[in-house]
């Protein structure tokens, strides 16, 4: 029996969570890794085996499930939320505590959000600026961050933590401003409206490969595209570039009592993404600069 020489055999990729975003890496990556999923749904399996991806059946719930993680991968995209409750996020501690079994893994990158930083008041800010959770939502990811750059620091790994905003995509579920403008869900006035950031899936997954190979160890990157919209501004955008009417405006006080306290979490909290790492460090030039070339396809 022969091997290969080390220097020949494709490095091991695992991909926990790996939905929408995740199957457009696997696309980009072009058989350059050897691809593992991590999957709570068995049904899933064939999908990913037709996409060219070795499913293994796993829950971050259940850490039982996940000892065939030791030492399986030299490499994570870990793209899995954390629960939907509490104030920090156990699924990625178990995961952690799996691949600390065996000293594998050379890189970790994770999908985190913007939504760590809380409301900014609409300024424009990189990396540096300190986290300001206000959410629990928010709150379990700035846990989840925490402990993957310990993991980096304790094990050798490098750690990249992408900070995501809004993604979208014209063939993304759920990722087109359309169903919203026809179910006419109002946005805020223009003095009372926010900030928002964007990122197309596939330019975000394209932010992902880019990490794999030259993200710094332990580094925070602002997955944004350069548009610097309110969100009134891009709701009436995507309405005119659609043939829609634009969205009804409301105050912020009317908002409070007609939305759904998770969609007035969003409208509560303004900022501006400074994406100069993703553009220097990663060395990715956006395909979808501004919302404007995302949605019109």
């Amino acid at each position: 029996m022969s091997f290969l020489p080390t220097r020949f055999k494709r490095p091991r990729l695992l991909i926990v969570g790996c939905g929408d975003v995740g199957m457009r890496v696997v696309r980009l990556l072009g058989g350059r890794y050897r691809v593992f999923a991590l999957t709570s749904r068995p049904e899933r399996a064939l999908q990913l085996r037709a996409a060219g991806v070795l499913p293994l059946i796993g829950d971050l719930d259940m850490p039982s499930t996940l000892g065939r993680l030791a030492g399986l991968a030299d490499a994570v995209l870990h793209l899995a939320p954390p629960p939907a409750e509490g104030d920090g996020d156990p699924r990625t501690a178990h995961l952690l505590q799996a691949l600390g079994r065996k000293d594998r893994v050379q890189c970790i990158v994770y999908g985190s959000t913007s939504g760590v930083y809380g409301d900014c008041g609409g300024q424009r800010f990189d990396e540096t600026r300190a986290t300001g959770p206000r959410t629990g939502r928010a709150r379990r990811r700035v846990d989840a961050e925490a402990r993957l750059r310990w993991y980096g620091r304790a094990f050798g790994a490098r750690v990249s933590i992408l900070r995501i905003p809004g993604i979208y995509a014209l063939d993304r579920p759920g990722g087109h401003p359309r169903e919203r403008l026809l179910r006419g869900t109002p946005v805020l006035d223009t003095n009372d409206d926010v900030y928002t950031n964007h990122i197309h899936a596939d330019d975000l997954a394209r932010a992902c490969a880019a990490a794999l190979v030259r993200g710094l160890p332990q580094r925070v990157v602002h997955a944004s595209d350069d548009s610097e919209l309110k969100m009134g501004e891009y709701f009436d955008l995507a309405a005119d570039l659609c043939g829609l009417p634009r969205p009804p405006r409301i105050t912020l006080e009317q908002a409070r009592e007609r939305l759904p306290p998770t969609l007035l979490s969003f409208m509560s909290e303004s900022r501006r993404l400074d994406n100069c790492r993703l553009k220097k460090e990663l060395r990715l030039a956006l395909r979808y600069p501004t919302v404007r070339e995302g949605l019109a396809g």
